[in-house]
């Protein structure tokens, strides 16, 4: 749908913050200046990784949360609550499961005090047009996953929303299901049989974005911010394999890809230099999963060098899982990701082509180069004559820079990876860090 620039604007956000208050008084901040401006008769998709606030952000739009500083207005009036006119569609379904179809869709009607008859027809006609007639007296229990969701979407529907919001509504279906699905959607709207004005909608998936939005609006992280705008042209129906389709798609992963590499010391582990340096969160990351990618990356046909969005596709990976693993890659210098692609560096493939103990040997290395947290950890058990820390310690100076899911996270990923290069051990029952005999001596040089 072409989007006039003079089209009714529904919803304005400006300098959007939300942070939340952690135990040591201080706020972690999730959403930081975001500005944003919705107008009948687009499709908007907020792109990002896992933590960059976009399903808060829906949230706030919702009205199930308030910003912490900034405003959010819709159709010119301050929201303050659930708005009139505004639905949303979750990942998890959320049906009641004791309510037939008919009765999980009438929900929002009833709330609204619609008269029975009005309710009975509205919901009819929404059922139908998600392609569910037939299944009125039929329970969430009886229903295809798809189905289920369908009848999410005929909820939301039902009541003639303005906008309607979309919390990755299509990431707990199997492929095949949420492609039709999604046809179907944008089918309805491309026909302007959708009884709303405009859909925002948050997604993992740079190709359903592509596919089914006019604007894009990718997030960066720590904290969550608007780092890039994307206007989508393509007519629909969007042909995937079309060349300037996967060029934008291209665009998009290097976009999301970019940044700025940690620079450290490599031959300084005194304690003084460690804690002046930012401690960086770490997803849960085995070592078997970044060995794995690491093989997969050397051998044939990629040699070294992949394009993500290829890669993502032969392993049936979405941005969200394999750009972790990139990252980490890259943050220890075993790879490097650049113009999309990522590139086995010369350390990676000496890892690759290593025995057991010359790999863990290397991996001990870039732990010590790339990790502040554990060059910190390491240096602490080496000065004390028991050579023993309590964790309590390090997750204290984590959750200064992060949540603290963040830090248990962080600490749990570290814990496997210098028992793998048996740079230290971790007792469990007394939550401390400790060296043994067997621990390998860091070679100063």
């Amino acid at each position: 749908m072409k989007l006039n620039e003079n089209q009714e604007t529904l919803l304005q956000i400006k300098n959007c913050q939300k942070s939340y208050k952690k135990d040591n008084s201080s706020e972690l901040v999730v959403l930081d200046n975001v500005n944003l401006t919705l107008k009948k008769g687009e499709i908007v998709g907020l792109l990002g990784r896992s933590g960059s606030g976009k399903s808060t952000l829906l949230r706030i739009i919702a009205g199930l949360t308030p910003p912490s500083k900034g405003k959010v207005t819709w159709k010119n009036q301050l929201l303050s609550g659930p708005a009139k006119g505004i639905a949303m569609v979750f990942q998890s379904f959320a049906l009641f499961p004791w309510l037939t179809v008919q009765d999980n869709v009438q929900l929002g009607l009833e709330a609204k005090n619609t008269p029975h008859d009005q309710m009975e027809k509205l919901s009819e006609e929404a059922i139908d047009l998600i392609g569910l007639g037939g299944y009125e007296k039929a329970y969430p229990k009886e229903l295809s996953g798809g189905m289920r969701q369908r009848v999410g979407l005929a909820r939301a529907l039902v009541v003639h929303p303005d906008l309607l919001l979309m919390d990755e509504p299509f990431s707990a279906l199997d492929v095949l299901t949420a492609e039709n699905l999604r046809t179907d959607l944008i089918e309805l709207w491309v026909e302007k049989k959708l009884p709303v004005k405009s859909i925002l909608i948050v997604t993992h998936s740079i190709e359903e974005a592509v596919l089914m939005c006019d604007r894009l609006l990718i997030f960066s992280t720590n904290p969550g911010t608007i780092a890039h705008e994307l206007k989508v042209t393509f007519p629909h129906p969007r042909n995937r394999e079309d060349p300037a389709f996967r060029q934008f798609v291209d665009r998009i992963y290097i976009l999301m890809t970019h940044r700025n590499p940690i620079k450290v010391d490599p031959n300084n582990i005194d304690i003084e230099q460690t804690l002046t340096n930012n401690y960086v969160a770490l997803p849960k990351m085995s070592m078997n999963l970044m060995i794995g990618m690491m093989e997969t990356l050397y051998a044939e046909p990629y040699c070294g060098r992949a394009d993500l969005p290829q890669l993502a596709k032969s392993l049936q990976m979405e941005l969200d899982d394999l750009l972790p693993i990139g990252e980490t890659l890259q943050l220890l210098e075993f790879a490097d990701m650049a113009e999309g692609d990522i590139i086995l560096t010369e350390l990676g493939k000496k890892l690759v082509n290593s025995e057991l103990d010359v790999r863990k040997d290397i991996f001990m290395k870039s732990l010590i180069k790339n990790i502040p947290l554990i060059r910190s950890i390491r240096s602490i058990l080496d000065e004390r004559t028991n050579h023993r820390a309590s964790a309590e310690r390090f997750r204290d100076e984590l959750t200064d820079n992060m949540s603290p899911n963040a830090a248990r996270q962080t600490l749990s990923t570290i814990i496997g990876w210098v028992r793998y290069a048996e740079l230290f051990d971790f007792d469990e029952e007394s939550e401390q860090f400790f060296l043994d005999e067997d621990d390998k001596k860091i070679e100063k040089d």
